[in-house]
C-alpha cells in the first residue's frame, strides 16, 4: 500500500495542517488604502498572520511568519535586542505605528532591522492596526481560494490522465506540469518534466533509493541544485520523486493523489469501483482468507476533502466512498488528517473487521459530537457494544423518573449487592432511609429489583448517566 504522505517542507514527520498560502509583503505595500512604507531590512517576505503587542519581548507568543505591529513601547529601551528576539522567533516583519508614541520610526530601530534582516514597515497614523490585520486575512483567503482551485484542477487532470491508454506516462507528465517541475518513477527510470541539474538529480536519485528499499522511510526530502526534492514510497518497493524550483502550498496534496494513482496503476491491486467493492466485501463479509494477518484498522470519515488524498494519507487504496462519508481499511495506525473527522476501530484481525467497522462508525459519532479530528474505539466490555449516544438516551429514558437522591441510593445499593447496612453506611443515612428510597425507586421504575437482569440494566444505565 502507498505510505502515508508526509510534509516535504518539514522533513519526514507526518502531515499536520495543510500549509496556508502566505501573503507577500509586496501585496501589503501595494495596498494604497493601508499606506504602508518599507523602511529597512529585506523587501520580500511571506506573512502568515498579524500580531500586535507592546511587550518588550513578544517572541514567546509568536508561531513564526507574523507581521508584528507595535506603537513603539516594546522596542523603546533595547531596539537591537528586541529585533534580534523577533528575528530568532521567525517573525516575518515588523510594522511600526508612528502615532501616538512616536512621530517617526526611531533610527536605532531601523538600523537593528537592517542588521538582523527583519523587514521594517511604517504604519501611518490614519491606518488602524486592525485594518492591516483585515487586509492580511483577506489576501490570505484569496490566495487560499486560488490554491484550492489549482489543486482541484490538478486532481481532475491527474484522474483524466490515469484513464488514458498509456496511463503511467500520462500521469507523470500531468504531475510535472501541475507542479511546474520534474518527476521520476523508480525503478525503471520513467520521468517527465525539464532535465534536472546534476546535483538535483543525484540527490533525488538518493531519495528514491532510500524510500524504495525495504524498511525505508515513507518519504524523504532534500534541497539540492536549487530544487525542492521529495520522494514518496509506493507499493512493491517503488517510489515517486518530485523536484520543483519553488514549492506551493498544495503541491504535497497533488503529489499524494498522483502517488495513489500510480500505486493503483503499477501494483497488482484493484482500482476504482473494484477497490470499493473489495472494501465492502472485506468489511461486510468474511475476509479471513483475503488479507494478511494484520492488524488492520477500519476507519469511518466525514469531511470536505478528496477521498483519494485521504486514502493516500492513511496509507491505503482500500476505500469505499459513499453518501455522507468514506470507509477505509489500512494496515497503518491512522492519524488525524486535515479537513476530516475520523473514527477508528480497534486493531483487528481480518476475521474481526465487521466488528471493527461498527466500532469505527461509533467512534466517528463521538468525534463529531466532541468536534475532535479523530476518535478511537476505547470503550471496554459491554459498554463498547452500544453507541454512546444510544446508551445515554436509553439511560436517561430509564432513569428519568428518579431524583438525584434516588439515583445515588440505587447506585450505592447495587454496588453493595443489595446490602442495606453497607449501603446506609456508605451513604451516611439510616438503613430505613435506604429501604424507603429503594422501594420508591422500584415503584417509579415499575421494575422488580430482585431480578438480576433488571439490576444489570440499571447498573449499566447508572454508569452511563454518571459518565
Amino acid at each position: 500500500m502507498p505510505s502515508p504522505p508526509r510534509d516535504p517542507e518539514h522533513g519526514d514527520g507526518p502531515v499536520g495542517e495543510p500549509l496556508t498560502p502566505t501573503v507577500p509583503l509586496a501585496a501589503l505595500l501595494g495596498d494604497r488604502e493601508l499606506g504602508l512604507r518599507h523602511l529597512a531590512g529585506p523587501a520580500a517576505a511571506g506573512v502568515h498572520g498579524v500580531h500586535a503587542s507592546e511587550m518588550p519581548d513578544p517572541s514567546p507568543y509568536l508561531l513564526g511568519g507574523e507581521l508584528l505591529l507595535t506603537a513603539g513601547a516594546g522596542p523603546a529601551d533595547d531596539p537591537d535586542g528586541y529585533v534580534a528576539r523577533l528575528a530568532a522567533a521567525g517573525a516575518a516583519a515588523l510594522g511600526f505605528g508612528v502615532a501616538p508614541v512616536h512621530e517617526e520610526v526611531p533610527a536605532a530601530l531601523a538600523e537593528a532591522c537592517a542588521r538582523h534582516g527583519l523587514p521594517l514597515l511604517e504604519v501611518p497614523p490614519r491606518t488602524p492596526f486592525s485594518a492591516v490585520a483585515r487586509a492580511v486575512g483577506r489576501l490570505m483567503a484569496e490566495a487560499r481560494t486560488r490554491e484550492l482551485r489549482r489543486v482541484t484542477e490538478a486532481q481532475q487532470a491527474l484522474a483524466a490522465a490515469a484513464a488514458r491508454p498509456d496511463p503511467v506516462p500520462a500521469v507523470l507528465a500531468r504531475l510535472a506540469a501541475s507542479l511546474g517541475g520534474s518527476v521520476a518513477l523508480w525503478p525503471g527510470g520513467r520521468a517527465a518534466g525539464p532535465e534536472l541539474p546534476a546535483p538535483a538529480w543525484e540527490a533525488l536519485s538518493a531519495l528514491l533509493t532510500r524510500v524504495g528499499r525495504e524498511g525505508g522511510p515513507a518519504t524523504a526530502t532534500d534541497r539540492a541544485g536549487g530544487h525542492h526534492l521529495a520522494a514518496y514510497a509506493l507499493a512493491g518497493r517503488a517510489a515517486l520523486g518530485t523536484a520543483t524550483p519553488a514549492r506551493a502550498p498544495g503541491d504535497h496534496t497533488v503529489a499524494s493523489v498522483a502517488a495513489v494513482l500510480l500505486t493503483l496503476l503499477t501494483a497488482e491491486r484493484p482500482a476504482g469501483a473494484e477497490a470499493a467493492a473489495l472494501t465492502r466485501l472485506l468489511l461486510d463479509g468474511n475476509p479471513a482468507a483475503a488479507l494478511p494477518a494484520g492488524p488492520w484498522y477500519a476507519v469511518h470519515a466525514r469531511g470536505s476533502g478528496d477521498p483519494q488524498a485521504l486514502a493516500a494519507a492513511l496509507g491505503t487504496v482500500l476505500l469505499d466512498p459513499h453518501e455522507g462519508g468514506v470507509r477505509l481499511l489500512t494496515d497503518r495506525e491512522p492519524s488525524a488528517q486535515p479537513g476530516w473527522r475520523l473514527g477508528v476501530g480497534a486493531p483487528a484481525a481480518p476475521d474481526a473487521l465487521a466488528t471493527a467497522d461498527a466500532q469505527a462508525a461509533r467512534a466517528l459519532e463521538r468525534a463529531e459530537a466532541a468536534r475532535t479530528p479523530l476518535a478511537r474505539h476505547t470503550d471496554p466490555g459491554f459498554a463498547g457494544l452500544v453507541g454512546e449516544a444510544e446508551a445515554r438516551a436509553h439511560a436517561e429514558a430509564l432513569l428519568g423518573p428518579l431524583s438525584p437522591a434516588l439515583r445515588e441510593t440505587l447506585h450505592g445499593w447495587l454496588a453493595h449487592h443489595g446490602n442495606w447496612d453497607r449501603t446506609a453506611a456508605a451513604l451516611g443515612v439510616h438503613r430505613n432511609t435506604v429501604r424507603q428510597r429503594i422501594g420508591r425507586a422500584a415503584e417509579l421504575l415499575d421494575r422488580d429489583l430482585d431480578d438480576p437482569d433488571v439490576r444489570m440494566e440499571l447498573w449499566f444505565a447508572l454508569r452511563v448517566a454518571a459518565g
